[in-house]
Parts: C-alpha cells; sequence; structure tokens
C-alpha cells in the first residue's frame, strides 16, 4: 500500500521508486547513494526494493535509460518536422528546458562520473549513442556539426552544475547561448 493507504500496481511501486531513486542518485551519486533511503524516500521496505530491482547498480542502470530516452523524447519532440539549423535551434531550447531540472542533469553528470564500472559505462555509453544517432536523423547535418552540438551541451551541462549563470563575472557571460548549440 502506499502511503495515503492505496494499494498500488507493481509498475506503479516501480515508477514510484525510480522517482525517489532519482533524487538519491542525483544528489549522491551511484556509491554515495544508499539502498536504505531510497526505499524510505519511496515508501517501501528495503526488500521490496530489491524484489523491484535486483541490486543499486541495476536500479541505477534503470534511471540512465530514463535520462537518455527523456532528452531523446525532448530532442525529437522539439525537432518535430525541422531539418538543419532550425532542428538544433529547437533541440537546444529543449535542452536549456531539461537542464533546469537539477535532479536530471545531476543524474546525467553521475552516470558519466560512474563509468568506471564497465556495465555503467556500457549503458551510458550505448545511451549517448543512440542520443547522437538521433540528433544525426533529426537534422541531416555533417558529423562535425553534431559534434558541435554535443561540444557545447556538455558545455551547458557542466555551466548548469555549478550555476554558472549567477556569476555576475565577463568570463561565466560567455557561455553559448541555445541558438549556438
Amino acid at each position: 500500500m502506499s502511503r495515503n493507504g492505496v494499494r498500488m500496481s507493481a509498475d506503479e511501486r516501480r515508477e514510484s521508486v525510480l522517482e525517489a531513486a532519482l533524487v538519491e542518485f542525483s544528489a549522491r551519486g551511484m556509491d554515495g547513494t544508499s539502498t536504505e533511503h531510497v526505499a524510505h524516500r519511496a515508501g517501501i521496505s528495503q526488500p521490496y526494493l530489491f524484489r523491484l530491482f535486483p541490486t543499486k547498480k541495476t536500479l541505477f542502470l534503470a534511471l540512465v535509460e530514463r535520462c537518455f530516452q527523456r532528452v531523446s523524447e525532448a530532442f525529437s519532440a522539439a525537432a518535430a518536422d525541422r531539418t538543419g539549423e532550425e532542428a538544433f535551434e529547437a533541440m537546444g531550447a529543449a535542452y536549456n528546458e531539461l537542464l533546469e531540472d537539477r535532479t536530471l542533469l545531476l543524474l546525467q553528470l553521475h552516470a558519466y562520473a560512474a563509468s568506471d564500472d564497465p556495465e555503467i559505462r556500457e549503458a551510458t555509453r550505448a545511451g549517448f549513442w543512440r542520443l547522437w544517432q538521433l540528433v544525426e536523423r533529426l537534422t541531416g547535418s555533417p558529423f562535425e556539426r553534431v559534434t558541435q552540438f554535443f561540444a557545447v551541451g556538455m558545455l551547458l551541462n557542466v555551466a548548469a552544475a555549478i550555476d554558472l549563470p549567477t556569476v555576475d563575472e565577463r568570463w561565466a557571460s560567455l557561455l553559448p547561448s541555445t541558438s549556438q548549440t
């Protein structure tokens, strides 16, 4: 049962756990996150958490997949029937909106940081590759332009992570806008 006394299906409970885990993993990363804290935040027991996700890594990998999927969906919706620079501009604006959600941003950064683990590295690499292929397909642009888009995107990740937009100094104002991604 949930905290409000209504029984949840396994799929609903799984979704609740993923939402709770997103908060925990984005704050503490793979190694620093306790499954006990995830279970508590989700309102379930730790043994039940492990029935839904056999290991902490399995849970983290589900979140990594979800993160890449969310970016892919945002890019696809933003690009719609646009191509080339119009698609890049729309996807850049959509990505800036995603960056406002620090939990998603920080989870993404933790996935890169945890890539010393072969399974996490492979899942992160595969998610990044699928995203790359999507951008190539949506824009119809050459490799060099797609590379530039992702390079600026990574710069935006770092800037958002360190809250660079709040820094009132010349060097911080040189951050590219979404129209340059």
